[in-house]
């Protein structure tokens, strides 16, 4: 009786009309002191929030929408700690206490979550370098999945096409939650991030940055290149992977954590462009269309090697007792990206 009732009240929110109140609260002006005295501004927002915190988080997997529509809400707030080139005003509220709060509030449980499925105290008595190393060799040329082998051989243009809209998500902003972590006191480590940094931008030339050739394999579909722009095809999984490395880069206590974690993805990278440019090379494409896989291919081969043998194992060297978070951060990654890939994959074979 008691599911049938939570099912019930899950029915009965509407989280679109949620997140369309809480995109007119973003753009407020004096948003805090209106709220101050007038709270119910705030109230179908918090309200499904609150609802939803407790349909995604209470089992192993919980409710899509709900999943869904925090990570959105949690995403139009971390979105502010970057730049988009847009009307000055939609920053009015960047350091709202209000937004802190809620960021916090659905932060904290879905964190709870995401750890909630990895055991932490095996990895605290892993030999990290060992570890980071024996992973970064399984992980540079894993064996060919079901899903990977379904995107070499059977996805179709529309897939494709699919995969590139929902791509384009991190694909036209490369790099920007990495720079978050740049500045401090100079080191080796931070003069290699700094090179993994430069490379992503094109050294500095618009032409060579990453997300050019992701733009021009757009273009060559006639797709849209405005970042966002596919905002609304991207699921929960996609999503909570930027939001968590938002977390990860604006709070330096995650430092280890979130270089651990970028060590996969750069390690991992190359295998997972070699299924898309594999399809797009089945599907007889133009070089433009398949034109940044490439490059990552053979960037990125280069970047794990960097991560792994100048920034991970030198930080757990400079820091012993907390030299395991690398191997949380590595791990993490790999879950949450794995789970992200699925996500994508179902959606192509439904396009």
């Amino acid at each position: 009786m008691q599911s049938n009732i939570v099912t019930s009240i899950a029915d009965t929110i509407n989280y679109d009309e949620a997140e369309q109140q809480f995109i007119h609260l973003l753009d407020l002006e004096d948003l805090d002191s209106k709220l101050e005295t007038q709270p119910e501004l705030a109230s179908i927002v918090d309200n499904a929030i609150a609802q939803a915190i407790e349909n995604a988080f209470s089992g192993a997997s919980g409710d899509d929408r709900a999943h869904l529509f925090l990570q959105r809400i949690l995403y139009r707030i971390n979105r502010l700690q970057l730049f988009w080139y847009d009307d000055l005003r939609h920053y009015t509220n960047e350091r709202s206490p209000y937004l802190n709060k809620v960021r916090d509030k659905i932060e904290t449980p879905w964190q709870n979550w995401e750890l909630s499925q990895l055991d932490v105290e095996a990895i605290k008595k892993v030999d990290v370098k060992l570890a980071l190393i024996a992973r970064s060799d399984g992980d540079l040329n894993p064996p060919i999945s079901e899903d990977s082998r379904y995107l070499r051989e059977e996805m179709t243009e529309a897939g494709y096409r699919h995969v590139l809209a929902i791509g384009s998500f991190d694909g036209l902003v490369e790099g920007s939650r990495l720079s978050r972590i740049m500045g401090g006191a100079a080191n080796e480590v931070h003069a290699t991030l700094m090179r993994v940094l430069i490379e992503e931008y094109g050294n500095g030339r618009l032409s060579r940055k990453h997300s050019t050739y992701f733009a021009q394999m757009l273009e060559e579909f006639g797709m849209n290149t405005q970042p966002e722009y596919y905002f609304d095809l991207v699921p929960w999984e996609v999503l909570a992977c930027a939001n968590h490395n938002f977390l990860m880069t604006e709070r330096k206590i995650y430092f280890l954590r979130y270089n651990g974690g970028l060590t996969y993805f750069e390690v991992a990278g190359p295998a997972a462009y070699r299924n898309y440019l594999a399809a797009a090379q089945r599907l007889e494409l133009s070089q433009a269309a398949m034109g940044y896989w490439e490059l990552h291919i053979r960037e990125d081969e280069r970047h794990g090697q960097w991560m792994l043998t100048d920034v991970s194992l030198p930080l757990a060297e400079r820091y012993p007792d907390r030299a395991w978070e690398l191997v949380l951060g590595y791990d993490q990654e790999k879950i949450m990206g794995d789970r992200a890939g699925v996500a994508i994959v179902r959606l192509a074979k439904q396009a």
